[in-house]
């Protein structure tokens, strides 16, 4: 008698999980894209998915604690699990500060940093599909990695030409905080793709 169940749905958990993270993200490239006046209407939607990947991240911590044998190293599950969480979180924490700090016009390099963000998540559910298929994944982790290199390149750029340029200190304080947890975004991201690689080494 098998005293606790054996077969779980773990990949599907991360794949449902990771189509959230790109549907928060391409919401928020679109509303980049379209202007301040969209931000709102993104606030809310991306409010709902990170409640939607809670509920999942929560379902896998439940389920990973009564599963006696899982597809994963239990640690990878729950690194995976709680790295993907934090991508929904930091960019949640973004799009709020957009919105609460009446940002008027999304800057240029919001705009860029969104669709770096957006193809990180395309990245994403291609891995984790990937996974679950026992195929190869190691060149997403690679572009995953790729692409937060130039995440943070562009970042660091836009806050050197904040400090330069933005004459007001409240608007500078507001708008390098929104960078901040952008950069955490991609930083979010790229710690997915390590825990993935993580477990490249340890069933390769």
């Amino acid at each position: 008698m098998r005293l606790l169940p054996r077969t779980e749905k773990f990949f599907h958990f991360f794949i449902e999980q990771a189509g959230l993270i790109h549907e928060a993200a391409q919401t928020f490239r679109k509303a980049a894209e379209n202007g301040a006046a969209s931000m709102h209407e993104a606030e809310i939607a991306i409010a709902r998915l990170e409640q939607k990947g809670d509920e999942i991240i929560h379902e896998i911590f439940t389920r990973l604690n009564q599963t006696f044998i899982t597809p994963l190293d239990p640690e990878d599950i729950h690194s995976l699990a709680s790295h993907m969480d934090d991508v929904l979180d930091a960019l949640e924490e973004a799009v709020h500060r957009i919105v609460a700090y009446r940002i008027t016009r999304i800057p240029a390099p919001i705009i860029e940093v969104s669709r770096i963000i957006e193809e990180c998540a395309t990245v994403l559910r291609k891995a984790f599909q990937a996974l679950a298929e026992d195929a190869p994944l190691l060149e997403h982790a690679i572009e995953i990695n790729r692409l937060e290199d130039r995440a943070d390149h562009l970042i660091r750029a836009a806050v050197a030409e904040l400090f330069d340029q933005e004459k007001d200190p409240i608007s500078l304080i507001k708008l390098k905080e929104i960078y901040e947890y952008l950069e955490s975004t991609t930083d979010y991201c790229e710690d997915v793709a390590d825990a993935l690689q993580n477990v490249i080494v340890k069933n390769g």
